[in-house]
């Protein structure tokens, strides 16, 4: 028996074609697989994804088992989304989902069951640096990267950047090396295409229009859309309805000549448009809650790449 055949991973699998393959890749590779579905959210569309899960696991002949996490994605998740639309801004429940739900529960749970790894359909790679023992011992310690994955398209690193250290080490992805076209090729050489679901959707808790959604929570308060010059063009339903860069679902303007939202004035509950896309330009931003994966923070002033939105390209 080889060194992966015996080590144990715990696999998160959503029904979908990338967990689905991640499974099979690593069975086939000889690690011990079962694999998990985080029940997070009781929708018609999350019980088909556990059901999905089940089947292809038991296609794979792994164990598999289901641990239901809504409480926590409620208080977590769903109550701070609300929360910052409600402060005006445009929140990414995605990144604190990772970080804060499906990581950390993942994690624990492994620990708990003696699992050496976890690993996930993230198109993202994990890449070694071996480093010196301290204190004067020649014990091997390892680093982390965390890299983009291969498939530009895909990568999905810009949904990770919480990641630490202490779970990196304790983190497969096994897709970075992939292109999505080459997942499907391995779902259908594995024989489980065709009993995944379709590709998973933005938002995990919302179905259809967001908008809608938010509206059952929080109460409209129309007011007015002015462009740069303060004319009046239009009426919003209230301000946190909308996000900076917004072009689609203004009532106002047409195909050829687009507005875009470039500020909203919370105390004057008014949304100001553009029709120049070159207004948005900014020269400048501030971050908050910056997350160094190497756990060690660089020297200042340091030139990077950064990008405010998934699929936008960096910026210097």
């Amino acid at each position: 028996m080889n060194n992966k055949q015996k080590q144990k991973v715990l696999v998160a699998m959503s029904g979908g074609v990338d967990s689905s393959v991640v499974a099979a890749l690593l069975k086939k590779q000889g690690f011990d697989v079962t694999g998990i579905f985080l029940r997070l959210f009781d929708s018609p569309a999350f019980k088909k994804s556990e059901k999905n899960a089940k089947k292809i696991a038991k296609n794979l002949g792994m164990p598999f088992f289901v641990l239901g996490a809504q409480k926590k994605f409620k208080e977590k998740i769903i109550d701070y989304f609300l929360k910052e639309h409600k402060a005006g801004k445009t929140p990414n429940p995605c990144v604190l989902c990772n970080k804060e739900i499906k990581f950390k529960i993942l994690l624990n749970e492994a620990k708990k069951r003696k699992f050496n790894f976890i690993a996930t359909g993230h198109y993202v790679e994990r890449s070694e640096i071996p480093t010196i023992g301290i204190r004067k011992t020649s014990e091997k310690i390892s680093a982390f990267k965390m890299l983009k994955g291969r498939d530009k398209n895909k990568d999905q690193s810009y949904f990770l950047w919480q990641l630490s250290q202490n779970e990196l080490k304790r983190i497969l992805f096994p897709l970075g090396k992939y292109t999505k076209n080459q997942v499907c090729e391995l779902a259908k050489k594995f024989g489980i295409l065709k009993l995944v679901k379709g590709e998973s959707q933005d938002i995990c808790f919302i179905k259809g229009n967001l908008n809608e959604f938010l509206k059952k929570y929080i109460r409209e308060k129309k007011g007015k859309i002015i462009d740069i010059s303060e004319n009046i063009v239009g009426e919003h339903k209230g301000i946190f309805f909308y996000t900076i860069g917004q072009r689609s679902g203004l009532g106002i303007g047409g195909a050829n000549s687009p507005y875009y939202v470039i500020k909203k004035d919370f105390k004057k509950n008014t949304l100001i448009v553009s029709k120049n896309k070159k207004d948005l330009e900014k020269k400048e931003l501030t971050i908050k809650k910056i997350a160094w994966v190497s756990g060690v923070n660089p020297k200042l002033p340091i030139k990077i790449k950064a990008k405010i939105r998934y699929h936008h390209e960096s910026a210097i």
